[in-house]
């Protein structure tokens, strides 16, 4: 690989240490509540004895909410003025809501039946990642903007996603903490490990809205626009605000460079979500006969092993990424990741249990690679966009953005719950699955990940904002707004 052209970053450009670390506190929450809802919804089959494709669509359609709250929430961030910033008084309050819809959701009652489970847990997740949105899309959109230099993003990114494992590290364990002996059943360990997580996600969560200060402001031409829009009636408002939102929508998802990396992300993060579930099966079902507590405990170790790896993974990429720009990393770090989900076929053994824990530290480089280079990504096409619209609009590329990620999670969880059907499982055969079910399970929990992986690959390939293009970019906006 040739090393890229590389431009050292100013001191005004860094981020203080403090405010990084602080930023990743809301990488930690954002983390602990995907992994939480997403590892935890395996409960309502083997604690409650739902179908698992009624599981997959409880994983999947309260994320299709998401597809109109993740753009509009970014939109009402990127044009709230208020003496707390665009981004804060959402953080904040969004943190406080998110935790407790979530301890509140787990708290089912016994013995009911599996349509009460179904549509308590539908209506209950609707709520919950409303909360989640108005928490998680400011927080993303305040990332972007903390600094306009190109490495001190991935800097950033690479420290909030370093911190952000320490959630995966605890959340793989969540199935075996509801199996303790502490718990009288696994529903009853279900709603005490919510609890503590919604106390954890308020407490933590609003640390970016107290500690971090926002790097723009309104400038004199948009505090006359907010002063004129004061005079209209409340029917022009909403028919300008909504016309805004649409056209905003409309132009962020039509940006080229912005859709290669959705496309990539969605490609990356779902193939792997896809076959989550199958994972977990293949360690209980396969590698330990059937033996859920046995099973639950090694998957914890392999998401602990994950994260521990992820932490080396992300120093390594900050530092590969001044050298030979952001999509070579990318390629590295996701064909790494394509050859530890092949591993899985010869280290997913019952012979010899421990080898489990060995492919994960080669995926841990796809998602690693991902998640801190990503939003570093998606930072400079803010950028490129600003250039040619005028308009920053950070809340509503990363509410797409990750509307996307959540989007293709719904599909994966629905189909993954179908495909899981299609093996032959059967929760009541315990450790007794057919030899074609196992068989069939472990084929569709390599092939996937790896299938899209290699698409993903190609769609960076042609992605056009190096660090040369995203200097020039910023040495133009610059200009610009020095002239305004």
């Amino acid at each position: 690989m040739s090393k890229a052209t590389h431009y050292e970053t100013a001191p005004q450009d860094r981020i203080p240490f403090f405010q990084k670390l602080v930023y990743g506190t809301g990488a930690f929450v954002n983390n602990t509540l995907a992994a939480a809802i997403g590892n935890m919804m395996i409960i309502l089959n083997l604690g409650f004895g739902m179908n698992p494709a009624l599981v997959g669509l409880l994983g999947s359609l309260p994320r299709l909410t998401d597809a109109f709250t993740d753009p509009l929430m970014g939109y009402i961030s990127d044009n709230t003025r208020s003496r707390w910033g665009r981004r804060r008084p959402y953080i904040f309050w969004g943190a406080i809501s998110a935790g407790i819809v979530f301890a509140l959701l787990w708290q089912m009652p016994l013995g009911r039946s599996e349509a009460y489970y179904f549509w308590w847990f539908l209506s209950g997740s609707i709520i919950f990642f409303l909360a989640y949105t108005v928490f998680a899309t400011p927080w993303v959109a305040l990332g972007y903007e903390l600094t306009p230099d190109y490495h001190e993003r991935t800097r950033l990114m690479g420290t909030q996603n370093f911190i952000g494992q320490f959630a995966y590290m605890i959340s793989g364990y969540f199935l075996a903490i509801t199996n303790l002996d502490f718990f009288e059943t696994m529903a009853d360990g279900a709603a005490g490990l919510a609890i503590a997580i919604g106390a954890v996600v308020i407490v933590i969560g609003v640390l970016p809205a107290i500690f971090l200060r926002e790097r723009f402001t309104a400038g004199a031409a948009e505090a006359a626009a907010v002063a004129a829009a004061t005079a209209e009636s409340s029917f022009e408002k909403m028919k300008r605000n909504t016309k805004l939102f649409f056209s905003g929508f409309a132009t962020s998802l039509k940006f080229k460079p912005f859709l290669k990396l959705c496309i990539a992300t969605f490609l990356v993060f779902n193939g792997f979500i896809m076959i989550a579930a199958f994972q977990s099966y293949v360690i209980i079902y396969y590698v330990f006969g059937g033996d859920t507590k046995e099973g639950s405990l090694m998957f914890g170790h392999t998401m602990l092993v994950a994260a521990v790896a992820t932490f080396v993974i992300i120093i390594l990429i900050t530092w590969l990424c001044p050298k030979y720009g952001k999509r070579r990393a990318f390629y590295v770090t996701t064909g790494i990741s394509m050859l530890g989900y092949l591993l899985k076929w010869v280290c997913y053994t019952p012979d010899v249990p421990l080898l489990v824990l060995l492919p994960p530290i080669l995926i841990a480089f796809g998602f690693g690679g991902l998640f801190t280079l990503m939003p570093a990504m998606v930072a400079d096409v803010v950028d490129a966009d600003e250039l040619e619209t005028h308009e920053r609009r950070e809340g509503m590329y990363g509410s797409i953005f990750w509307w996307v990620v959540k989007l293709g999670s719904a599909m994966a969880l629905a189909v993954g719950g179908f495909l899981l059907n299609a093996t032959g499982f059967d929760v009541a055969l315990g450790g007794d699955q057919a030899a074609k079910t196992i068989f069939q399970m472990r084929l569709l929990d390599i092939g996937i990940p790896v299938a899209t992986s290699a698409i993903a690959i190609w769609a960076i390939y042609t992605y056009p904002i190096t660090e040369r293009k995203a200097h020039d970019i910023r040495m133009q906006l610059e200009a610009r707004r020095g002239a305004v």
